[in-house]
């Protein structure tokens, strides 16, 4: 039996819910992939969940079996699990509220101008379960918002239910996710840890149910609200920082004559520091480290904090993502009228079609304004940059017929196949044997061999 706190700052109600083991019923409001993917792994370990947006089209999508977003694996476990009676979707909150156990908050938290957190959507929720709710429920923010959002969230709600004379139990809990995408689904099923922010043993026991068939107990690791707020963010700026990082020493290595992999490679070899996100490149993108540590940022100025090691994150990857370009245009000239430039990946990293704040966006922006013609390959992201990038941009079937022709191919994201791309025979098709590797996905000298120019980050390899 678990007995439900009250909303922040009151005493608890009384009311209780009995939870027997699996299944839980659970409403998740917010189908992006957050909410897509979360929702879809707890029905797959057997629970009944609701999966709720205000998105019309994009239900109707989800009824059909079809998924809005692309994530390996993901439309397979939305089919299996709707048709086994685990998978609901709906725009009506009422319908995922009725019976929950635990309501998780997974909507969009974009940045807004000045890099702050827009929690409209996360208040809209807010609004929409205290209208709504009639019996008791934890309510779960894993949304990434900045400190303080909990509390917010209460506030919204516990207004709601007392001008309603409702005395149902809440508790607000932060609960933020850690999912990569192009990986979603395996770091939801297999999560390094569990970050739990919540206050009452009731609530720690009913997420310690929920997570027991995804970890191990111990790696449910749990704090107050606040402090599981900060991870989120402190976290990907770990990462952010490890990444900016090494672009930095790329760009030293460049000046200097020193080999960024080398370097890698010396500093990786430390048990302290470990090997991961510690590759060079043309900048980091995506939907969670440009917002993530933009936020950091705004948060700590908001508290009288200056982010010192933050603000310099940012500033790194946004000279880094200028790199391809001005390489580019030193090899060509400013003046890029009558080259066809081929573009091999699209998306901000490979196995997902997500475009938010992805390299190619500055790079065809760029090239374009100095009048290049594009020619551009994505293995899945090519809807998604039609909506963002120029519209002269041309879009290729495959890697092959975008570098038929060009005088020089950029690689952006390092998808797999480009790395069986036989650059002997795409090199007798194109006009220019050139070719600028943004990822430093190939071998210097073996592409020197086959007669290129060969341009890349940090490894003093503008080879001929």
């Amino acid at each position: 039996m678990i007995t439900l706190a009250g909303v922040w700052g009151e005493e608890p109600h009384g009311l209780v819910f009995v939870a027997e083991g699996l299944p839980l019923n659970i409403c998740v409001v917010g189908t992006g992939y957050v909410g897509l993917v979360t929702g879809s792994c707890f029905a797959d370990k057997g629970n009944k969940v609701w999966c709720v947006d205000i998105d019309e089209k994009r239900v109707a999508m989800l009824k059909r079996g079809e998924s809005p977003i692309y994530e390996e694996g993901l439309a397979e476990m939305i089919t299996r699990n709707s048709a086994e009676g685990r998978l609901f979707f709906s725009t009506d909150i009422a319908d995922g509220l009725t019976d929950a156990d635990l309501c998780f908050i997974a909507v969009g938290t974009p940045p807004t101008e000045n890099g702050e957190t827009d929690l409209a959507q996360v208040l809209s929720v807010a609004d929409s379960i205290g209208l709504h709710i009639r019996k008791g429920c934890f309510i779960v923010v894993k949304s990434t918002v900045p400190v303080g959002t909990g509390r917010l969230v209460c506030d919204k709600i516990g207004v709601h239910l007392r001008e309603r004379g409702i005395k149902a139990p809440v508790e607000i809990l932060s609960n933020p996710e850690f999912l990569k995408e192009g990986r979603a689904i395996h770091d939801c099923l297999n999560p390094d840890r569990v970050v739990v922010g919540a206050v009452s043993e009731e609530a720690k026991a009913a997420m310690r149910e929920l997570y027991s068939s995804f970890v191990e107990e111990d790696r449910i690791i749990f704090m107050d609200p606040a402090s599981a707020e900060i991870t989120k963010y402190a976290a990907n700026a770990m990462l952010a920082v490890r990444i900016s990082f090494m672009n930095e020493i790329a760009r030293l290595c460049d000046a200097v004559g020193g080999d960024v992999s080398a370097v890698r490679s010396g500093i990786a070899s430390d048990r302290r520091i470990g090997e991961y996100f510690l590759n060079a490149g043309c900048g980091y993108g995506g939907s969670c480290f440009p917002k993530d540590v933009q936020s950091l940022c705004r948060v700590g100025e908001g508290c009288g904090v200056e982010m010192t090691v933050t603000s310099a994150i940012e500033k790194v990857n946004r000279n880094q993502k200028r790199v391809l370009p001005i390489m580019v245009r030193r090899r060509f000239g400013q003046d890029l009228t009558g080259l066809n430039i081929a573009v091999l990946g699209l998306a901000f990293k490979p196995g997902t079609d997500d475009m938010r704040e992805a390299p190619s966006i500055t790079l065809i922006n760029d090239l374009v304004e100095h009048g290049a013609d594009i020619t551009a390959f994505d293995p899945i992201a090519e809807d998604n940059a039609k909506s963002v990038l120029p519209g002269s941009v041309k879009y290729a079937r495959s890697a092959g017929e975008a570098i038929t022709g060009a005088d020089a191919a950029v690689l952006v994201a390092e998808w797999p196949e480009f790395g069986s791309i036989d650059w002997a025979r795409a090199g007798s098709h194109m006009k220019g044997k050139i070719l600028f590797d943004g990822r430093n996905m190939y071998e210097p000298q073996t592409i020197k061999n086959l007669g290129f120019e060969y341009y890349c980050i940090g490894r003093n390899c503008a080879v001929r």
